[in-house]
């Protein structure tokens, strides 16, 4: 059955000629989280036309949204430019086009996200998107459930969480891509941390205990994605996935009396670059079938530069991938998902 969310109905032209269909994954792995953040996520799951009439198995594309993104945010309507759902389904019309099962994942986390992977201080969020989410899909829908038919994409932490996850687990996923992926983390973060440190020594005196009482008590205002509070909430956010301790406690990049760069934990940061991990994962990333990677060439936040430098990494191992730079910021690019997705799909079903 299409089940389709109001907002979806913006407009008489909207016509989905698949189904989107919404399900609800009970995660194993995200109970007792240490954030008390809900272990039931939903997952939208495409699929394609003629689904429902065939007896045919089809791969699937697990698409994972941004840092600050969630799952239903996919359906948001903005003036003159199509919801990416409606994209997918455009795509998967095209008779030319391979057809396959897409899955939206939800990994909000009351920080603002999860990196997808498992850390003491959000949760084990690897381990529900390639063991609950995977599970859950293939148990309800015909998919072609083996690794070398399932592919992860993804935007921003999204793109991260799609490369880093199939680096992880190459025995779930065997293909992925990457729009403007959190990369090459010492031209992505350090501006951010930088305002970040200014901004707690100089409104909450060194304080995040007291940054994050006075950030939840207004949540409902606007967060400004150039301001303070976002700078601090994303980078604290970073800080839980990649530098948290086993007691869950955060371990931040930088020292709060001195201002200095804690090295130490910048490494434990450094380890989990796409471009670092690459290098202790070529035979992985060799073995897949397939690997997108874009970005914007005027990037707000420089993922352009990392994309080019983790392109430049594989092409350094002799792994085939396409690289592509295009004219954009990091914002807006939604129209560059259904190309990868192409892409994928014709690999995976080759």
């Amino acid at each position: 059955m299409n089940l389709l969310p109001a907002s979806a109905t913006h407009s008489d032209q909207v016509t989905i000629e698949g189904a989107f269909c919404r399900e609800t994954v009970a995660s194993k792995a995200l109970v007792g989280n240490p954030l008390k953040d809900p272990s039931e996520r939903t997952a939208w799951v495409y699929t394609p036309p003629g689904y429902e009439q065939s007896d045919r198995r089809y791969p699937v594309v697990y698409f994972l949204h941004g840092y600050l993104g969630r799952v239903d945010t996919w359906w948001n309507w903005k003036p003159w430019r199509p919801a990416f759902p409606e994209l997918v389904d455009q795509l998967f019309r095209d008779p030319t086009v391979n057809p396959a099962i897409v899955v939206l994942v939800d990994a909000w986390t009351s920080l603002g996200g999860s990196q997808y992977l498992n850390s003491p201080g959000t949760g084990q969020y690897l381990d529900y998107l390639a063991e609950d989410v995977v599970e859950a899909v293939d148990s309800r829908y015909r998919t072609i459930a083996d690794r070398d038919h399932r592919a992860l994409s993804g935007k921003s932490s999204g793109g991260y969480g799609a490369m880093v996850a199939t680096m992880l687990r190459p025995d779930v996923f065997g293909a992925f891509a990457t729009h403007a992926g959190d990369c090459a983390f010492e031209t992505s973060y350090f501006m951010d941390i930088a305002g970040a440190a200014r901004a707690l020594r100089d409104r909450y005196g060194g304080s995040y205990e007291r940054f994050l009482e006075d950030f939840r008590s207004r949540q409902a205002l606007f967060l400004d994605p150039s301001g303070p509070d976002h700078r601090l909430i994303n980078i604290y956010a970073m800080a839980a996935c990649y530098s948290a301790e086993p007691d869950g406690s955060v371990s931040l990049p930088w020292d709060l009396e001195t201002m200095a760069i804690r090295y130490d934990v910048w490494e434990r940061w450094q380890k989990l670059d796409p471009i670092r991990l690459a290098a202790s994962k070529a035979e992985e990333l060799r073995s897949l079938r397939a690997i997108w990677i874009d970005a914007g060439n005027r990037d707000d936040y420089y993922m352009d530069l990392g994309a080019q430098a983790f392109s430049a990494r594989l092409r350094s191992f002799g792994i085939d991938h396409h690289f592509e730079l295009f004219d954009a910021p990091h914002a807006g690019i939604e129209h560059r998902y259904p190309l990868a997705l192409r892409y994928l799909v014709e690999r995976l079903s080759a």
